[in-house]
C-alpha cells in the first residue's frame, strides 16, 4: 500500500522556488539543509514536495542539472477567493474558467484545476 507520494523537483533556484510553492500553495519546510528542502502542507491529506540542488554530488551525473520537461497538476477546491489569489500571482486562466496555468522558477510547468461542476 502506497503511504506518501513526494515528488523532488532538482534545481538550481531553490531559495526561490521554495517561496514560490509557500506563496501559491501553502507549502512550508518540514526539513531545510543549503541544498535540499522538504516541504509540506498541513491539513487532512499529507502533500509532500522536495526541492533538491541540482549540482548535489549524491546525483548520479547523468541527473546533475534542473529539471526539464516536468508538469504537475495540483485540484484545488472551486472557491473564486483561492482562485483569484492564485491568478492574481501570475497564473494564465484558461477559457473554460476551470483551468489556471502557472509556471515555477525552475520552468516547472503547474496546471491548477477546479472540481468539473456537478
Amino acid at each position: 500500500m502506497l503511504t506518501s507520494f513526494c515528488p523532488v523537483i532538482c534545481t538550481s533556484r531553490l531559495g526561490e522556488s521554495r517561496g514560490f510553492y509557500h506563496r501559491l500553495f501553502g507549502f512550508t519546510a518540514t526539513f531545510t539543509t543549503q541544498w535540499y528542502a522538504g516541504l509540506s502542507r498541513p491539513g487532512g491529506r499529507q502533500h509532500e514536495l522536495a526541492l533538491l540542488d541540482h549540482s548535489h554530488p549524491a546525483l548520479p551525473e547523468a541527473l546533475l542539472r534542473p529539471a526539464r520537461a516536468v508538469r504537475l497538476t495540483l485540484a484545488v477546491d472551486d472557491t473564486s477567493d483561492e482562485w483569484d489569489r492564485i491568478a492574481a500571482l501570475g497564473a494564465t486562466a484558461r477559457p473554460d474558467r476551470r483551468h489556471l496555468v502557472i509556471t515555477d522558477p525552475n520552468g516547472v510547468r503547474i496546471d491548477v484545476v477546479a472540481p468539473a461542476p456537478a
